[in-house]
């Protein structure tokens, strides 16, 4: 009882320490940023290649956090991904906050499993303390997929949008500006931060790279590499633009029919992955003892971690064997 008492201290000791320093880091680095931006401090290359000069604000890029936040995320080499993926969900969060939330729901996994069950399951806190963890960033995930799915639902009618704009006699500017009044999120808010960007000194290459940094889709690519590639070479954007129109639809009439044909796969893959859980919680309710030797014995342990490993790499070559790329 001391031994556990002891852990459950520093966990939570451990958690609040964590928490101060990354919420101060967080803090101060985002003044300084502020600071930077507002005063010009940060030094660019000129194309030319020799002396350096003031930069303005939107053509700095972001430093990461300093501290202790920062040199953690900077060893792991996560710091950029991480913020890839709050921008991909939409979330004002900081890559700081992301991670209070998670060592915050791995110590409360951790706490509830540990007092709550009864032994041997309490020896799974462990495992409640892991999930606990990762459950924040597989929500964070979760949204960002969903999030990038309905602005590839859009994204044709805005590029449409944009063509019979560019016809209409409006700059290509302006057509950005316009989808915001136009249509919903998160495409209405993307197009309109790409627009506050160029509109406020920003090359619209650099905006439109942002934009395309922002929403990692194929499809956005495909529009960043036009619209410069008209910049450059000229030509006739607005026709550019429906025939992409016209392309992308196709993509999802094709992905659709992949879907359609791999269905039975994906099926036979989650049924074969659940069947083990359903057998085993049955086997628990109808012969206890058969089950408790997995839990209490060393060898049963070490049997039903090989069992549990074996059962997720069969269900992710399945899961890769039916997920066709387009």
């Amino acid at each position: 009882m001391g031994y556990t008492i002891l852990v459950f201290l520093f966990v939570i000791i451990g958690s609040l320490m964590l928490y101060q320093a990354f919420g101060k880091t967080a803090g101060s680095g985002d003044v300084q940023r502020v600071k930077d931006r507002l005063l010009g401090k940060t030094k660019t290359e000129k194309p030319s290649g020799g002396a350096t000069g003031e930069a303005p604000a939107l053509m700095k890029n972001d430093e990461h956090m300093a501290g202790i936040a920062g040199k953690i995320f900077s060893n792991l080499k996560v710091a950029d991904r991480v913020e890839q993926m709050l921008e991909k969900a939409g979330m004002r969060w900081t890559p700081a906050r992301l991670m209070q939330t998670a060592l915050f729901c791995a110590g409360a996994g951790w706490c509830v499993t540990w007092y709550i069950l009864p032994p041997p399951f309490d020896s799974f806190a462990w495992v409640a303390g892991v999930t606990g963890f990762a459950a924040p960033f597989l929500w964070i995930m979760r949204k960002g997929a969903a999030r990038m799915k309905k602005f590839e639902e859009q994204f044709p009618d805005s590029l449409e949008f944009v063509a019979r704009s560019m016809r209409a006699g409006h700059a290509f500017s302006v057509s950005l500006e316009m989808i915001h009044r136009e249509f919903s999120e998160p495409l209405a808010g993307e197009f309109r931060r790409t627009y506050d960007e160029q509109n406020l000194g920003l090359p619209l290459e650099n905006a439109l790279q942002n934009f395309a940094k922002r929403v990692p889709l194929l499809e956005v690519h495909f529009f960043v590499s036009a619209v410069l590639l008209q910049k450059r070479t000229g030509g006739n954007l607005a026709e550019l633009l429906d025939k992409l129109a016209v392309l992308i639809r196709e993509r999802f009439k094709l992905r659709g029919k992949i879907k359609a044909i791999s269905a039975h796969g994906r099926i036979t893959a989650s049924t074969l992955s659940i069947i083990p859980i359903g057998v085993a919680f049955l086997m628990f309710w109808t012969n206890r003892e058969y089950v408790e030797f997995f839990i209490k014995d060393p060898a049963g342990n070490q049997m039903a971690g090989v069992a549990i490993f074996f059962q997720l790499v069969g269900y992710l070559i399945m899961k890769k064997i039916v997920t066709i790329e387009i």
